[in-house]
């Protein structure tokens, strides 16, 4: 399996270099804004750039999208360039996927939901709150709609291993291996199902092996909110110094709108593959070494 990853220098998509390789795939990863020693050049908004990675060339079997702008508030005041950064990229690579025959997976969000009724599976209804979940359903549906034999999987407080340690548990851990006081002011009523980069990368791989179509939601055993994902990362350190101060999403007054209960019922991955072991906060702390 030839496979192209647009993304790769972040979380999900450095996770899917990193497994794609050890699975014996023939697999290369692009950047845009931030290198890494094990990607290439590739701006999705500019296919024609001279510096671009030929994929074509390459022609790969599969696309993956991991690239987009993810800073919710942002996107929310900022509408075009999150349209151009999550939309057009998506639409310019369904077309290079057409130019190379190749499989598409785009990687999405519990967001598409307006949390009034999670956790949920792949056939709730869509209603899409903020301007960032409005693009990224946008997105999704295109290329389920373009291209024959697509993925979508969508994800949702995705942590684990990556060069730039930005997500929410490697943050807290970084903090706490310093040791930074930390002060955490978080949303007691927001509730999701975090997910391992690693575990990401690896169903991705048995749908891509398996010749899957269509949405799947991927998640982990984990069903919280932030401040019970906070408590659990802080309990593996326990001289750390923190203020936590919980607050209802109504008084943190954050541009963009939430859902509340959002996450995820995994239920159709898991009953196509269920010996699958998904890990979750917990084995994923136990798996460092914190000196």
């Amino acid at each position: 399996m030839k496979v192209f990853i647009s993304g790769a220098s972040g979380l999900v998509g450095g996770n899917c270099l990193r497994h794609f390789k050890e699975m014996g795939c023939d697999v290369i990863g692009s950047y845009f804004s931030f290198a890494t020693e094990d990607t290439v050049y590739y701006d999705t908004l500019n296919p024609a750039h001279a510096d671009n990675f030929d994929v074509k060339a390459f022609a790969p079997d599969v696309i993956v999208h991991c690239g987009a702008l993810t800073h919710v508030d942002y996107c929310e005041s900022h509408e075009e360039e999150s349209y151009q950064k999550t939309v057009q990229s998506t639409i310019n690579l369904i077309a290079l996927a057409k130019e190379c025959s190749a499989r598409m997976v785009y990687i999405s969000t519990d967001y598409v939901f307006d949390g009034a009724a999670g956790p949920y599976t792949e056939d709730a209804p869509v209603n899409p709150i903020s301007v960032y979940a409005r693009h990224k359903l946008e997105a999704e549906q295109m290329v389920i709609r373009e291209l024959e034999g697509a993925l979508v999987l969508r994800v949702t407080n995705v942590y684990g291993d990556e060069v730039r340690g930005k997500n929410f548990i490697a943050r807290i851990i970084e903090q706490c291996v310093n040791k930074q006081k930390l002060t955490l002011k978080l949303p007691y009523d927001q509730y999701a199902s975090p997910a391992n980069a690693w575990d990401i990368a690896r169903a991705m791989y048995l749908l891509l092996r398996d010749g899957k179509a269509g949405i799947y939601h991927i998640g982990s055993t984990d069903y919280l909110n932030r401040v019970e994902l906070a408590l659990r990362v802080l309990s593996y350190f326990p001289d750390a110094e923190y203020d936590l101060i919980p607050m209802s999403t109504a008084d943190m007054q954050q541009p963009a709108p939430r859902p509340l209960l959002g996450g995820f019922v995994k239920m159709k991955f898991s009953n196509e593959y269920p010996d699958f072991l998904f890990g979750n906060v917990d084995s994923y702390l136990r798996s460092k070494d914190f000196k």
